[in-house]
């Protein structure tokens, strides 16, 4: 084949790609776990799954910004969600925005902003209903984010609760628009839909909820803490002190609560996938890879509570292909699945405590 070959580093050769392949290329850059997920979805819902994505990764890429200010990115969301309803003036959002990205921001989310227009025009292809479900699900990211980008985050969230409001406005509202999806897409499924919608949103925040985990030090680089302050305070630690040269057993206690919290979502993601036919195995596979790698993930940090640096809790390739592997060969068996999920999770669950000094001590002296 003569001429260049289509890759992010050259925009123009992306134009001979089918909106396919064009999304499956931008996925590998902009996400390895959802590109190798989505793929495995039938192909009524790789589009609109695909192009959902991209979009929910344009509004992270405007909020991670470090050079845009607070009222750049409340502006640039807000025309990004008319963009989406309306599909007008992509050209000009784009050439607007994506001057302004820096040198910290990845090279493919460069190449996902300058590529916006097409991305819009797929979304412009879809089915109505399926568009109505991202359009819902980008003006509720677009318009939530931002509330958090404008509080001094240094000592984390106040409460747990806030917790859950951000992750459902990062993720929770994404669980639910794939609910959404996967019942227009399926009779059978839309026959669980208020369960599915209501499971939905922990399936969201289980998977966020393992990010912030990961990433809590990578974030703290940043000036950021998205962990919630109530909970470390019942053990005694202020997360205003926060560092990575952290060496603090009452912080550790409050970190497997929350590991623990985290582990109570992804059992509930369990829950919603068991829903889904056990014939749509594209469904569950998308489902169960990414329960699996968070699992996994999870039982890292709870091993490694000590950990100050994401890479030391980053799960090995090999742990992947166990879990694609073995959540594959149980995909159909539900008894099996949640065995595997059990098993996984084992020691992830804290006792149910009181927090108190006493408490806190007697933990540390174990």
């Amino acid at each position: 084949m003569n001429g260049p070959q289509p890759s992010l580093d050259n925009l123009s050769s992306l134009d001979e790609l089918s909106d396919n392949a064009f999304q499956a290329l931008l996925l590998e850059g902009v996400s390895r776990t959802f590109a190798l997920t989505i793929p495995q979805l039938p192909a009524a819902l790789f589009p609109a799954v695909a192009n959902a994505y991209l979009l929910c990764r344009c509004v992270d890429t405007i909020e991670d910004e470090v050079s845009l200010t607070v009222e750049q990115k409340r502006y640039f969301c807000t025309a990004f969600i008319d963009l989406v309803k309306t599909g007008q003036k992509t050209i000009e959002f784009a050439q607007e925005l994506a001057p302004l990205l820096s040198t910290q921001t990845l090279a493919a989310e460069h190449s996902l902003i300058k590529t916006i227009p097409r991305v819009i025009e797929i979304t412009h292809t879809l089915d109505p209903n399926q568009q109505s479900a991202l359009s819902e699900c980008v003006a509720t990211m677009a318009n939530g984010m931002p509330i958090f980008q404008a509080q001094d985050l240094r000592g984390g969230l106040a409460t747990l609760g806030d917790m859950d409001k951000y992750c459902y406005y990062v993720a929770g509202c994404v669980g639910e628009m794939l609910a959404k999806l996967f019942c227009h897409y399926s009779p059978a499924i839309n026959e669980h839909r208020e369960q599915l919608l209501q499971l939905s949103v922990s399936f969201g925040q289980g998977l966020q909820m393992t990010n912030i985990l990961k990433d809590i030090w990578d974030d703290a680089e940043r000036g950021v803490c998205w962990l919630p302050q109530d909970i470390f305070s019942e053990t005694g630690f202020d997360l205003k002190t926060l560092n990575p040269a952290t060496d603090d057993e009452h912080f550790r206690v409050g970190l497997a609560h929350v590991i623990s919290i985290a582990h109570q979502h992804l059992q509930d993601a369990m829950t919603y996938t068991l829903r889904l036919p056990n014939h749509e195995t594209g469904l569950r596979k998308f489902c169960l890879w990414a329960i699996g790698m968070a699992v996994l993930t999870l039982k890292k940090i709870k091993q490694h509570l000590n950990f100050n640096n994401s890479t030391q809790v980053k799960i090995t390739l090999n742990s992947v292909k166990v879990t694609i592997a073995t959540t594959n060969m149980a995909v159909r068996n539900n008894f099996l699945l949640q065995l595997l999920f059990n098993f996984a999770g084992r020691g992830l669950n804290t006792p149910d405590w009181q927090y108190s000094p006493t408490s806190v001590a007697a933990k540390s002296g174990q």
